[in-house]
């Protein structure tokens, strides 16, 4: 029988997935959303004067046909078709991304390409067995000076630690089939007609006219309009299961500090696995409590300068790959959609810094971190520091799971006694699973999950998706998949057991 009533803990893109399929069902549904004005999570769109901010860039485009078929059912004609364009910035040069092996070494010059040619056969010959970490792993698909130039400064940035403290399963997950080697050949060789094609990157994806904000709070909005509920500006401070009933109560304070208890038959939870953990009762084992405090988090803040249209470039994004300056990634609101920028005269860059709550980048004033960004925009040769007429700063807390030497130990613990003690406890989403998961794989594990509770029992393994994921939006010319290319949902437990 469908569950009397569900929790969802978290307005990002899995918890409204979930609520919208649940009340599509007429199940009811709540959802607390400890963020006060947003929904979306880190897909939330933040306005400022008539400018809109995405706030770690968001291409609509997914390999699950579901995913697809969601967000036009929520948006429809507000969908925009925008045209896929990222680069790197390195030496003062624009470099495709993710790299071109025939572009790079042309551009870094003779001499410099033998020296990367030479390192990558040096690699081939005698590759790091086992690859240990990143470091290692990159280093033997392209040779280590090429990992160096184009790897290592990016992925220590948005990482805050050594490459090699990195894990090598994160590199396989996220470079998944590229190589030098692999490259080369897709530069010099002509593509194949029939049978299996050459990966190539999708040129265009789907982008609300307004932000990806835009279309989770439509979502929000055809919740409420179902009889869901949601609370915004709610902490949830404890989720407690009675063994003998299995009923949930789940106590949360607003703004003001007044609490509210919640009653639910099922909670799913898309917060940080670490905080969930926490306030859990009855509480967790020694073990899988200690493991739950050791997963790690890497926190961001995006500079937005609003200046004068130079036309200076037309990228969504673009990487710097230079340790000179702090700023990571440089997002240009106007490639996403026109819309997000209400003066045509006027351009905006997002300046993103990937930091530590409470390190020296995430304590600077917002005077100050304008400031560092209009200095650091006009040294990299992208505008001028006199074209800068205002800025904006936010901050996103927890905004990536790290992948460190020792995390796969920890979620396993802590997913062990979940299992075992709480069996309608259900966890979604990148911060949720500490996974690394993109918008469309976050949605997926909320869809699935929806089946299951449903259903009444786990017809699909939620661990699984996003597992064959392919760097970059990848896709594979004639690749059986499903309908349009698109790549299928994770098969039903029973069936991936006999395999």
């Amino acid at each position: 029988m469908p569950p009397t009533s569900v929790l969802i803990i978290g307005a990002g893109p899995a918890g409204l997935t979930a609520a919208y399929l649940l009340a599509k069902q007429n199940i009811p549904v709540t959802i607390l959303e400890s963020d006060g004005r947003y929904v979306g999570g880190i897909s939330r769109t933040v306005r400022y004067k008539g400018f809109l901010f995405d706030i770690g860039g968001h291409r609509f485009f997914s390999k699950s046909q579901q995913v697809e078929d969601f967000w036009t059912e929520i948006l429809g004609g507000d969908m925009l078709v925008r045209p896929r364009s990222s680069r790197i910035i390195f030496r003062g040069q624009f470099f495709e991304y993710p790299l071109r092996a025939g572009e790079a070494l042309a551009k870094l010059g003779l001499l410099e390409s033998l020296r990367c040619g030479l390192s990558y056969l040096k690699a081939r010959l005698f590759p790091k067995r086992p690859a240990a970490n990143f470091e290692d792993w990159v280093s033997n698909q392209f040779g280590r000076r090429l990992f160096g130039m184009f790897f290592k400064t990016y992925t220590e940035k948005v990482w805050g630690m050594s490459c090699r403290e990195i894990s090598a399963d994160w590199a396989a997950q996220r470079i998944k089939g590229l190589s030098l080697g692999t490259a080369l050949l897709a530069a010099l060789m002509p593509r194949k007609r029939g049978g299996k094609g050459i990966k190539t990157l999708i040129n265009s994806f789907r982008y609300p006219r307004r932000g990806p904000g835009m279309l989770w709070e439509v979502c929000a909005e055809k919740i409420q309009k179902m009889g869901g509920v949601i609370h915004m500006g709610r902490h949830v401070t404890e989720c407690a299961r009675d063994p003998q009933s299995g009923e949930w109560k789940v106590t949360a304070v607003d703004a003001a500090g007044q609490s509210e208890q919640f009653v639910a038959g099922h909670v799913i939870s898309s917060a940080p696995m670490r905080e969930l953990a926490r306030s859990l009762r009855p509480v967790l084992s020694a073990k899988a409590g200690s493991s739950a405090e050791a997963l790690h988090y890497r926190d961001f803040l995006i500079v937005s300068l609003i200046l004068k249209e130079r036309n200076r470039f037309a990228d969504n994004w673009i990487y710097v790959h230079d340790p000179a300056v702090r700023v990571g990634r440089i997002q240009n609101f106007k490639s996403w959609s026109p819309e997000m920028v209400p003066n045509a005269a006027q351009a905006c860059y997002g300046m993103e810094y990937f930091c530590f709550e409470g390190d020296g980048l995430w304590q600077m004033s917002d005077a100050d971190l304008i400031a560092l960004a209009t200095r650091e925009v006009e040294q990299l040769g992208l505008a001028e520091a006199g074209d800068v007429q205002d800025g904006c700063v936010t901050r996103q807390r927890k905004a990536y799971p790290v992948y460190d030497d020792h995390y796969r130990e920890y979620i396993a613990a802590v997913r062990t006694e979940l299992d075992a003690h709480y069996p309608t406890l259900h966890l979604v989403g990148r911060n949720g699973m500490h996974k690394y998961n993109n918008q469309d794989h976050s949605m997926m594990t909320a869809m699935l999950t929806v089946e299951n509770i449903i259903a009444g029992k786990a017809l699909y393994d939620i661990w699984e998706v996003n597992e064959d994921a392919e760097y970059h939006e990848q896709v594979q010319e004639h690749e059986q998949t499903g309908a349009g290319g698109l790549r299928q949902v994770p098969g039903r437990v029973a069936m991936a057991a006999t395999k």
